[in-house]
C-alpha cells in the first residue's frame, strides 16, 4: 500500500474502501470484514450512511478474531448538516465515536459546506487536541469555501474529500489543495457507472493495454494524481481487484488523454443548488 503524508504527519492510505449506501442488514459488517481481509486499511463511513454501528462491528470482530490491529486501520467519519452548530457538534463526534465502538479517529470530516462550520471546526479543534481525532478535515467544499474556514481558525483542515472521476476531475481545485497543504480524497471515482463509464472505448483502450479493467484503470488514474481514492463493492474479489492498481504505471500521454475526458460538471448534484441545500438542511437521519 502506498501512502499520502498529511499536514500533522499522519500516514494515510492512498486506497480506501467506502461504504455509502451499505445499508442491507449485515452487509456494511461484512462488507468491511471482507475488505480488511482483502487488504484495506482505510474505511470511509459517515453518520449520515446510517452504517456507523454495523462498520464498528466489523471493525470489532477483524480486531478481535486477528485480521488487523486497530493501530493499523484509518477510520473516518462524518458529522452531518443537521449536527454543524455550537448546540450538537461536540454530542456528534461522541455519538460517531460510541456507534463506531472507538476511542478515537483517524480522520473526522464536515460533511458538507453548510450550517455553522466554525462552531463545528472548533468542536473538532477540541476533539483534535484532546486526541480523540487523529486529523480533522472536510468534505464537499469549495476552493472559496475551504480558505475562508482555514484563514479564520488555529488549525487548518488536513483533508478534502470531493468527487473526482474521468467527468468530474476537479483539476484546477485539486491543484489549489495540494499547493495549500490539504490532501485530496477522491469519493465516485467511478460516477456509478453514469455518463457510461464502464464501456467508454478511451478507458477501456489504455485497459487493454495493461490486461487491467476500467475501473482498475480509473482509480490509478486518481492515485497517480496524488489523490486519495475511496471505491465501494460488496464483492470479495472486486475489492481485491480493486486494490491492484499500484503495479502499473499510467504515460503522460494516457494521463493526458484520460483528461480529455473531463466535462468540468458533477455526475451528481450542485453542491451550490438552493434546493438541494434546503434537501439537505431538511433531511432526517436514523442514525
Amino acid at each position: 500500500m502506498d501512502y499520502k503524508t498529511l499536514a500533522n504527519g499522519i500516514k494515510m492510505p492512498i486506497l480506501g474502501f467506502g461504504v455509502f449506501q451499505v445499508k442491507e442488514a449485515g452487509a456494511a459488517k461484512q462488507a468491511v470484514i471482507d475488505a480488511i481481509k482483502a487488504g484495506y486499511r482505510l474505511i470511509d463511513t459517515a453518520a449520515s450512511y446510517g452504517n456507523e454501528k454495523e462498520v464498528g462491528e466489523g471493525i470489532e470482530e477483524a480486531i478481535a478474531t486477528g485480521l488487523v490491529k486497530r493501530e493499523e486501520l484509518f477510520i473516518t467519519s462524518k458529522m452531518w448538516v443537521a449536527d454543524v452548530s455550537v448546540e450538537n457538534a461536540a454530542q456528534a463526534i461522541q455519538e460517531s465515536l460510541k456507534r463506531l465502538k472507538l476511542d478515537y479517529l483517524d480522520l473526522y470530516l464536515i460533511h458538507q459546506p453548510y450550517n455553522d462550520v466554525f462552531a463545528a471546526w472548533r468542536a473538532m479543534e477540541a476533539a483534535y487536541q484532546k486526541g480523540q481525532l487523529k486529523a480533522i478535515g472536510v468534505s464537499n467544499f469549495s476552493i472559496d469555501q475551504l480558505t475562508n474556514l482555514t484563514e479564520f481558525n488555529e488549525v487548518k483542515p488536513m483533508v478534502n474529500q470531493i468527487e473526482v472521476n474521468p467527468f468530474e476531475q476537479q483539476q484546477e481545485a485539486a491543484k489549489y489543495f495540494a499547493d495549500y497543504g490539504v490532501q485530496v480524497e477522491a469519493w465516485a471515482p467511478f460516477a456509478e457507472g453514469r455518463n457510461n463509464l464502464f464501456t467508454n472505448p478511451t478507458l477501456q483502450k489504455i485497459a487493454d493495454k495493461y490486461n487491467k479493467s476500467i475501473a482498475q484503470v480509473v482509480l490509478r488514474w486518481i492515485s497517480q494524481r496524488g489523490v486519495v481514492v475511496l471505491a465501494k463493492s460488496t464483492k470479495p474479489a472486486r475489492m481485491a481487484q480493486n486494490l491492484d492498481v499500484l503495479d502499473f504505471t499510467l504515460t503522460k500521454d494516457e494521463m493526458k488523454t484520460i483528461t480529455s475526458l473531463d466535462t468540468n460538471t458533477s455526475q451528481f448534484f450542485d453542491h451550490t443548488d438552493p434546493d438541494m441545500i434546503k434537501w439537505m438542511a431538511s433531511r432526517d437521519i436514523d442514525y
